[in-house]
Parts: structure tokens; C-alpha cells; sequence
């Protein structure tokens, strides 16, 4: 049976839809998840979080009339426990089996791909510049992206094509013209909005530095050169090259009160430098990192906000909710910042995770060289970003 072709139970579940179950767990409450996909899918990517209890018994285990004790008896019988699978079909299928022996069961509305919808908008409190800074936050995957407004217009970095529509009608919600769309480098984890908001009249902004890595489309956008600079009201984001993780990766500075730095710091870690030229290129692409990092970003002040464009079940956010910290702090807290470029660059080869999955196609798609349509880009993208160098923190070590 196809995990997607399961008939309606034939007892009455609940369904609980995404954003719903995200408040629940962001409020602390203790979440118990029965993840109804097969193992590989379930250890690739799933949802975790200190308060939520996940075990995994795929779905064709509840396919006989008679499900074995050793499954159900894995199955808690004193709480709500909340199913869930790809798309939505099966956990409503699993959900009903159980709800007819007893067990308080609901699912989740439209599965994982339900999760991979959900993403939300934060202010930077901390951000001190011309404006206001809100950083959108995809937590299925981590990926992080920021929009600037200020004076009736408007600037978003590091968009997703799949929210192309929601940064639009953010804006009009704003009362601001969104006037550009900037990436920090090919990204390799999701596809990039800028082309998509470029057809609707949107100033798309690509790395000068990242052309030669084979962009298609460089003519139809505007390139950005270490130091331009882009006025958004009162606010001006400048361009500085941060090459490392890949030749092209640029930071983008926010009116000097915070750095985008894309994949090239995070709050929790730095960036992995294999998926430009695979493992044999990723010595010299951190020692690349290093100069960047010490050179180009770890000289401004210390109050200066960094903000990357992922972050890892690792990262702890900052009080206002963001994946935001001030570089001192940053510093402080991580030691690979402060060491020589050997260790340095010994450290981040020794722990990197798998790479993005689909991470070729991706890169492909958003060089131009490869098409796909709005659904394929979406399953494409789905799962753990993986773009750090460490599998856990870097911060606090």
C-alpha cells in the first residue's frame, strides 16, 4: 500500500495542524510524537525538541487487523500522543487504529510537509539601525532569512522561494515597498527566492563573486562587489566578500548593527567548506574561512549582531526569540574563533555532518543550469540544512 493512499478511519480522529503544534511545544508543553515514516526518513530529519518525545513505528506495522503486542505496547497509553507522517494520509490511518483500542490520539494536519510550511517572522530587538530588522524563521529546516523596512521601503535576504508570496504580502502589511532581494552565495539546502521575486518587479541581488561558479541568470540581476552598498529608507546594507564557505559567500551589513553572514558564521558554529569543491577543496576553502572570519568579520565591534542564514537544533536563540548574538559574545563563547588556522582548520574537517540532501540538484537549480517546478522545489529542500561544519555546537567548547 502506498503511504499516501490510505482509507479515512473509521472512527473520528482529531487533527492538529502545524503552527498549532509549534505553539505547544514552544510553550513548554510536554509533547508526545508517534512518527509513522520509515527509519531513514525518521533518523535523516524529524521533530525534536527537549519537551517532545518521538518514536518512530512506521506505518505498515498498523496495517493488519491485528497489530502485534510488541508494537503497541510501544505506543504510551497514558497521554495524547500525536501522529504523524509524510504528507498526512498514513498518521490519519495509524491515528484511527490506535483511537479504536483505547488510545487518546490525534494527527498532524498535512504531515511533515505541513511542518516545512510553518515560518515565522521575529523582530531583532537588539538591532540598533534605521529601521526595523525582523528574522524569518523556518524551523523544519533552520533556514533563516531577514527582511529590513524602513521609510516605506523594504529589503529581504536569503528568501525562499517557497514563501516568495509571503514577503510580498508581508510587506504590503507593512505599508512598504519591497525593493530588493539579496543571496549571500549559491545556496545548496533550499532554492532561492531572488529570481522568483525579480519577476514581480523586485531588484534581485546575487554575489558578483558567485557568477563564475556558472550563474545562468547573472545579466537578468544586479551583482554585488565587495563594498556596494543598498539603500533601504535610512537604513544602507553594504556588501563585504566572506569567501569560505563557498568562493562567492557575501555578508551582508545592516545599517552597522547587524551582519548577515549567511553560511559563513553562526550563532552555535561555522560553516562546513566541502559542497563547493567536495573534500578535496575543503582544506583551502577553510583556510579561506579563516581569513574571512578574522579579516573580515571578527573586526567589526563587538556589539555588532551576527545573524547567519541557518541555524541547528543546537542553537540556543536570544532573548527576543532570534538566532541572533553580538560578535563579542560570539567570541567568547566559541573557541574556534580564536585559534591559529591549523587548529582551526583541523577542527572543522574532523565533525562535519552528511551533506544537504539533494544538495547538487539544489546548487544546480539555483545556478540556473537545472529547472523544476514549485512542488519539486519544495520536496527538494526538505530536511536538516546541514551546512555547519560541527554536528553540535561550537559555542560554549
Amino acid at each position: 500500500m502506498n503511504a499516501d493512499d490510505f482509507p479515512t478511519p473509521d472512527v473520528d480522529v482529531d487533527s492538529v495542524d502545524p503552527e498549532t503544534l509549534k505553539d505547544r511545544i514552544d510553550a513548554g508543553e510536554e509533547i508526545s510524537i508517534l512518527d509513522a515514516r520509515m527509519q531513514s526518513d525518521y533518523e535523516e530529519w524529524r521533530i525534536d525538541a527537549a519537551n517532545v518525545t518521538s518514536i518512530n513505528v512506521p506505518y505498515f506495522e498498523f496495517l493488519e487487523d491485528d497489530i502485534d503486542e510488541s508494537v503497541l505496547e510501544q505506543i504510551p497509553d497514558d497521554r495524547e500522543v500525536t501522529v504523524l507522517c509524510a504528507k498526512g494520509g498514513a498518521s490519519e490511518y495509524v491515528a484511527g487504529t490506535l483511537a479504536e483500542r483505547g488510545y487518546d490520539v490525534n494527527h498532524l494536519e498535512d504531515g511533515m510537509n505541513g511542518w516545512a510550511s510553518i515560518y515565522e517572522a521575529v523582530e531583532v530587538e537588539r538591532y540598533d539601525g534605521a529601521g526595523t530588522l525582523l528574522q524569518y524563521q523556518r524551523p523544519s529546516s533552520g533556514c533563516l532569512g531577514y527582511l529590513v523596512y524602513d521609510d516605506e521601503a523594504a529589503a529581504v535576504i536569503d528568501p525562499l522561494r517557497a514563501f516568495t508570496d509571503r514577503y510580498l504580502d508581508d510587506a504590503a502589511e507593512l505599508g512598504v515597498e519591497l525593493e530588493y532581494a539579496l543571496d549571500t552565495h549559491i545556496h545548496a539546502d533550499h532554492i532561492s527566492g531572488v529570481r522568483d521575486l525579480a519577476d514581480e518587479g523586485v531588484e534581485g541581488v546575487i554575489p558578483d563573486a558567485a557568477v563564475d561558479r556558472g550563474v545562468t541568470y547573472a545579466d537578468q540581476l544586479t551583482t554585488a562587489a565587495d563594498g556596494d552598498t543598498f539603500e533601504v529608507g535610512d537604513a544602507t546594507i553594504e556588501t563585504v566578500y566572506t569567501p569560505g564557505h563557498t568562493t562567492g559567500m557575501t555578508s551582508y551589513l545592516v545599517d552597522d548593527g547587524l551582519l548577515a553572514t549567511g553560511d559563513g558564521l553562526f550563532i552555535e558554529s561555522v560553516a562546513r567548506p566541502d559542497l563547493e569543491e567536495g573534500d578535496d577543496g575543503a582544506p583551502d576553502a577553510a583556510r579561506m574561512l579563516y581569513e574571512s572570519l578574522q579579516e573580515r568579520v571578527l573586526t567589526l565591534p563587538d556589539d555588532t549582531l551576527i545573524g547567519g542564514a541557518h541555524f541547528s537544533d543546537a542553537a540556543e536563540p536570544a532573548d527576543d526569540g532570534t538566532y541572533t548574538a553580538p560578535i563579542g559574545e560570539i567570541v567568547e563563547e566559541m573557541d574556534a574563533l580564536t585559534m591559529d588556522e591549523d587548529d582551526f582548520v583541523d577542527l572543522i574537517l574532523s565533525d562535519m555532518p552528511p551533506r544537504p540532501a539533494n544538495y547538487e540538484k539544489i546548487i544546480a537549480t539555483n545556478l540556473g543550469q537545472n529547472a523544476v517546478d514549485d512542488q519539486e522545489a519544495f520536496t527538494l529542500e526538505l530536511g536538516p540544512n546541514n551546512c555547519a561544519a560541527s554536528q553540535n555546537s561550537l559555542a560554549g567548547d
